[in-house]
């Protein structure tokens, strides 16, 4: 049955009252309170659409997969447009809104805030979360993080860093690469993880400044990369790269570099950079919307976000143990305030530029 036809249908029957709807099965038990309530408002609108949630990043082809499974009366739809580039699309469609929910890197959440292009809505287990990781009304709120961590070639390089202490260490001359923190996010993010490795904090980012600095003045860098280096890294050409854990996991477990890649959590402390989701102000299908935002944030879609190599934002969600033993507890991660960050980018971007480029 086409979308269109399944739509009259649904109105059809709504029409006739709550009894002619056909009964809305789930497989198991709820997974919250409510759940099958609100799969039955969801069918009648029978559709959800998703912005950015491209089925490649982050486990989304399988989240979608078993969201269609569980609510089979809710067709899924997507795109693929960047976290900028959403934010835009919101504002230009805010009269007439095309999407439901809305994924996105935190800052882009934050954009999307101050341009009114998103509603409140407390998804399940959101009280859970740290406060830096969600607005005060819940306009968005964390679903997954990318951590700072060593992505490290085993070939290319003897003994694995396990510190930002290691890393100054003479046999890591030439054998480090990172991103530049004025025109790339994990850059950014890698100088206040070095911060939080120094002493610093978000607060205090000079440690982190003086840190990549000593780290040049050793020798120790080998470039620093203007965009990221992934291909880079799968052909052997970089030993060391400080960047994101899910790309060294991805590297290790699908694109076959294996026991070649250790992938570290720095000892004295990492960052998770957070990604967000929203409820898309005046959306067309709230319920399906309401629907999938809960289950991106239940136990099952946030095992299926580790699935993908990305960290649960939900703490406390019981891995299986093979998911588990890929991404270890790692209590040094700190969480990014990505408001504060943004207050410090135009300072790191200066004191990086002043301190640590002009190293020769």
């Amino acid at each position: 049955m086409n979308l269109i036809r399944r739509r009259t249908v649904m109105a059809a029957l709504g029409a006739l009252g709550a009894h002619a709807l056909p009964a809305l099965a789930l497989e198991g038990p709820e997974l919250y309170a409510g759940e099958k309530a609100l799969y039955a408002e969801a069918a009648k609108e029978g559709i959800v659409v998703s912005f950015d949630t491209g089925p490649e990043w982050a486990n989304w082809k399988v989240l979608f997969r078993e969201f269609k499974k569980r609510y089979p009366e809710v067709e899924m739809t997507y795109n693929d447009l960047g976290s900028a580039a959403t934010v835009v699309a919101l504002d230009k469609s805010r009269r007439r809104p095309q999407a439901d929910t809305a994924y996105y890197f935190a800052a882009s959440a934050v954009d999307a805030v101050k341009k009114d292009v998103v509603a409140p809505f407390k998804p399940i287990n959101v009280d859970k979360l740290p406060a830096v990781f969600r607005e005060a009304e819940s306009r968005w709120f964390t679903i997954h993080t990318l951590n700072i961590a060593f992505l490290v070639n085993k070939k290319l390089v003897k003994n694995t860093p396990q510190s930002w202490a290691d890393l100054l260490k003479p046999e890591y001359k030439n054998t480090v690469v990172y991103l530049d923190p004025r025109s790339t996010g994990v850059g950014q993010v890698g100088v206040i993880a070095a911060a939080y490795g120094a002493g610093g904090s978000i607060d205090n980012i000079k440690p982190g400044i003086d840190y990549l600095a000593q780290l040049h003045k050793a020798g120790n860098v080998l470039r620093v990369e203007g965009t990221t280096p992934y291909a880079k890294f799968l052909k052997g050409e970089i030993p060391i790269w400080i960047g994101y854990e899910n790309d060294g996991l991805k590297a290790k477990y699908v694109d076959g570099m294996g026991d070649a890649v250790d992938v570290v959590i720095p000892r004295e402390a990492s960052l998770a950079a957070p990604y967000a989701i929203s409820l898309v102000k005046g959306a067309p299908n709230p319920n399906a919307a309401r629907l999938w935002l809960n289950f991106t944030m239940s136990d099952l879609g946030q095992t299926l976000f580790a699935q993908g190599f990305v960290r649960p934002a939900v703490p406390g969600v019981a891995l299986p143990a093979d998911v588990a033993a890929r991404m270890p507890a790692a209590p040094q991660i700190r969480p990014l305030d990505v408001v504060k960050a943004a207050e410090r980018k135009a300072e790191i971007d200066r004191e990086w530029a002043n301190n640590v480029l002009s190293i020769k």
